[in-house]
């Protein structure tokens, strides 16, 4: 079993930037691939990036490709999205996800999930 517990949205103006974190309880998560989803009112949640469990492999979605970075300290068993040159079309909840796979960028491969944490971003 995994926790997972997001902070550090909020509300920036558009062209600024926002680091989310994700802790997690567990002593396995070292083993997981972690992943950062994101939901906007009204669409379906999508993801934004995934880490391997081991770090050699990453993904992120064309959307925000050379915005956003991922990464993970299996140490603090803690993962990051450090979002740069952020657009209000990146206002959502911000979910991370925990899958028992390796790696993994589709959804339904996501075994535990946090509460979410909001990022607006006004124009």
């Amino acid at each position: 079993q995994v926790q997972l517990v997001e902070s550090g949205g909020g509300l920036v103006q558009a062209g600024g930037s926002l680091r989310l974190s994700c802790a997690a309880s567990g002593r396995t998560f070292s083993s997981y691939g972690m992943g950062w989803f994101r939901q906007a009112p009204g669409k379906e949640r999508d993801i934004v990036g995934a880490i391997s469990w081991n770090i050699g492999t990453t993904y992120y979605a064309d959307s925000v490709k050379g915005r956003f970075t991922i990464s993970r300290d299996n140490a603090k068993n803690t993962v990051y999205l450090q979002m740069n040159s952020l657009k209000p079309e990146d206002t959502a909840v911000y979910y991370c996800a925990a899958s028992t796979r390796g790696f993994s960028v589709v959804i339904g491969q996501y075994n535990y999930w946090g509460q979410g944490t909001q990022v607006t971003v006004s124009p």
